[in-house]
């Protein structure tokens, strides 16, 4: 159990560096290989198909969706119960949660194969962007329940003590997808079904790493027989952790397709491509920080099951401080170059000029991001589910999707990318609300703690 001690006994700076460096670096080079597949595109295929690429992240996030509420959910719980000392609960845990990710995957793959089209046109597909859309989404679907098995299941790899192994399946995947790509693309000719063949065998390739993993006996949690049955009193707790991240990311289809369908009635294509650059780049700074989040996570749940809400609360500061750092990077980034962010994704000058004006206007008020996704994946890791379902809604429910019918009214395509910042700087208000209030509870817990 040393791997697991050293959550409560080693010193907290140490840990978040030890826990967030590998999921950062896991997550970012994830993160850049889609960067580099969107780019391959824009430059191989061309702008359009750039557009229909962008049509295709909601889609996608349904995939997230459901990975999330189980591969969250389950990461969390098994921090917890860990830090209870439960390793039998970890491993039952561990079993139930594959079957709900292979019933929910083989669901939403069979959905989205009978309906892609409709699905696609609903997400704001114009006749120009559709077949691009429809060509990467049709191949690659088959790789989005290898995606749920290889991400999911390295936050409970990195939950149980693997934080370095996670890491390096993140690699074996980015690494994979950055040579087959241009092969596929530009080499064979296959054009934008080429990119979506690549990620589906990369995609696979670090699922099956991650699986051997956890059927080896040799790892600290691993699959036994007998936990494979589903249980009311094990699924339940790892569905509702799971619901937040789960309710954002299909909050995120919802508010896209609204962002796609307003974007292209007053931008038309080269917008709703300039609104895909716009989601690549932030996409990135997102990664990093959800990263560091997930390095926090099993110290933060540890710590919450052992009741050391000491290292707990100086862990959350350390990594609010990293994560602000990081969003005030994208912020200045998006204010001073943002024809040299576009660049690299097209030649062309139109598309550069729209990413440009789009980029100047939405990263104004991205510098308070960061601190708002931390309180969110904070309440997440305590189990305090409600509250990490609230925060995950405000600023895409409460606030985005109002600004989004309201403002284009009023200033146009303007008013698109204007409700963006609008959003960010409200739900980072409510943000500080919440986890003051949080925070007076934990005081009153040590102070307890103390006295005892």
């Amino acid at each position: 159990m040393n791997r697991l001690n050293e959550l409560e006994t080693a010193p907290v700076g140490r840990l978040l560096w030890k826990y967030s460096v590998p999921s950062v670096v896991g997550i970012v080079v994830m993160s850049i290989y889609n960067v580099i597949d969107r780019i391959f595109i824009g430059q191989g295929v061309g702008a359009d198909a750039i557009a229909g690429l962008a049509i295709t992240f909601p889609v996608m996030n349904i995939s997230s969706a459901f990975g999330v509420l189980v591969g969250v959910g389950a990461s969390s719980r098994i921090s917890v119960v860990l830090g209870m000392g439960d390793k039998p609960q970890a491993k039952q845990i561990l079993g139930n949660s594959i079957v709900l990710t292979l019933v929910f995957g083989t669901f939403y793959i069979l959905v989205l194969g009978l309906l892609l089209d409709p699905i696609l046109r609903l997400f704001g597909a114009s006749d120009t962007s559709l077949p691009y859309a429809h060509d990467f989404m049709f191949y690659l679907l088959p790789g989005l329940l290898m995606n749920n098995l290889c991400y999911s299941y390295n936050n409970v790899m990195r939950a149980t003590g693997y934080p370095t192994k996670a890491m390096i399946t993140m690699f074996i995947g980015a690494g994979l997808n950055v040579i087959l790509a241009p092969i596929f693309i530009f080499a064979l000719g296959w054009g934008i079904k080429g990119a979506a063949i690549a990620t589906d065998i990369s995609m696979g390739t670090s699922a099956l790493f991650v699986m051997i993993h956890f059927f080896n006996p040799k790892s600290e949690i691993h699959f036994t027989p007998g936990t494979y049955r589903l249980q009311r009193r094990i699924i339940m707790p790892v569905l509702a952790i799971g619901a937040a991240p789960c309710i954002v990311n299909t909050a995120g289809c919802v508010v896209n397709g609204i962002i796609n369908n307003t974007i292209y009635y007053y931008g038309g294509d080269s917008a709703v491509a300039a609104m895909g650059i716009f989601v690549t780049f932030t996409q990135l700074i997102i990664t990093f920080i959800i990263g560091v989040c997930m390095g926090m996570q099993p110290i933060v749940g540890y710590n919450f099951g052992a009741r050391r809400y000491d290292r707990l609360k100086r862990t959350f500061w350390l990594a609010a401080a990293v994560c602000t750092a990081a969003s005030v990077l994208c912020t200045l980034m998006g204010q001073l170059t943002p024809s040299l962010i576009a660049r690299p994704f097209t030649s062309d000058h139109a598309l550069i000029q729209a990413t440009d004006y789009a980029l100047r206007l939405t990263t104004i008020m991205f510098w308070c991001a960061g601190f708002q996704i931390v309180v969110t994946n904070f309440f997440q890791a305590i189990g305090e589910v409600s509250k990490s379902i609230f925060m995950s809604l405000s600023r895409q429910v409460l606030f985005l999707i109002p600004c989004l019918l309201i403002l284009p009214e009023f200033l146009q395509l303007r008013g698109v990318w204007l409700s963006f910042p609008l959003a960010d700087i409200l739900s980072f208000i409510v943000a500080i609300v919440l986890i003051v209030k949080v925070f007076h509870k934990i005081n009153r817990l040590i102070q307890t703690t103390s006295h005892h």
